[in-house]
């Protein structure tokens, strides 16, 4: 396979390690197939991730701690491979993400490594480089773009940048289980042509809801689209979390649409939050499942996006 091109390097300077690091996602804004086809996803970064670090061993093997990290352990090879660099290292990461839940832990995981790996390298680790490094792996979620995407996961490619979220907190419900997410999106999946254009009018109205920071009509989408996503993977507690919503106030109800994870969405910004942040979860602790908490991720809680050796 062949990757990015790489870099230069910084004259004189050799390096033996370096760190990484990619915010997870708490589901999707809004997920879906346009009317040419294309499956998307729009995120929704939070503050809790992936940090990865890597040294290099010009003589030893390559190893990844935890072990069964092997898609990260691959893109490591792959980087070393086509930096001509030899040899091996250790990769180690340590993540906030639950597997398999809709948070985007393996994308995090991909984006920490090629990060860490590519500085130690003098790899090209903007956002466009690390989209090649990961195409061949794997369907990926947006990650190594700041802020709130547009993305085509399944062709790894960016579509669109929207900017981003006003803070908002999502009480969510884990109704259990792991989903495999390269194989829930292998699925042969049949969207009618008034479908598709419905995914295209709410692409446009998150666009602009996010650009005006209008975090009700953010809400509006994102309940849409949780309710168009029952017909391919159901949430069975998506109307106890709708009608939460409506009584506590809140912007409305977001889901992991390749995931186990459904959430009540709040303005972290709004009077009265703690209150209403307590009745939520009160409320969402007596259905079954796992109760947490996240908060989307500001700019400044971006890693940087733009690591590149000049």
């Amino acid at each position: 396979m062949t990757g990015p091109a790489p870099a230069a390097r910084r004259a004189g300077v050799d390096l033996d390690e370096g760190t990484g690091a990619a915010c997870g996602t708490f589901g999707e804004l809004l997920q879906g197939v346009l009317p040419d086809g294309t499956a998307f996803l729009v995120t929704f970064p939070i503050t809790f991730g992936t940090r990865a670090w890597f040294r290099l061993d010009r003589h030893g093997p390559l190893r990844v701690y935890p072990a069964h990290k092997t898609k990260s352990l691959t893109l490591a090879r792959t980087m070393l491979d086509a930096r001509g660099a030899g040899g091996g290292g250790s990769l180690v990461l340590d993540s906030d993400l639950l597997i398999g839940k809709g948070l985007a832990s393996s994308s995090a995981d991909l984006v920490a490594t090629a990060r860490c790996v590519g500085t130690v390298l003098g790899l090209d680790t903007s956002p466009a480089a690390v989209e090649e490094w990961l195409r061949p792996i794997e369907p990926t979620d947006g990650v190594m773009h700041p802020g709130v995407v547009v993305f085509e996961h399944r062709a790894v490619r960016l579509r669109a940048r929207l900017g981003t979220l006003p803070p908002v907190t999502v009480v969510a419900v884990d109704e259990g289980g792991r989903l495999d997410t390269v194989s829930h999106n292998r699925r042969p999946r049949h969207v009618p042509p008034a479908l598709a254009a419905e995914y295209a009018r709410l692409v446009d109205d998150l666009a602009t809801a996010v650009g005006r920071a209008d975090l009700r009509a953010v809400g509006a989408v994102t309940t849409r689209s949780a309710v168009l996503n029952q017909r391919w993977l159901p949430k069975r507690h998506l109307d106890a979390l709708t009608g939460i919503a409506d009584r506590v106030g809140a912007l409305g109800v977001v889901c992991a649409h390749s995931g186990t994870m459904l959430g009540v969405l709040l303005d972290a910004t709004a009077p009265g939050h703690d209150e209403t942040l307590a009745t939520a979860r009160a409320a969402c602790e007596r259905l079954p499942g796992t109760l947490s908490v996240y908060r989307s991720a500001a700019a400044a809680d971006h890693p940087s996006a733009d690591a590149r050796v000049p």
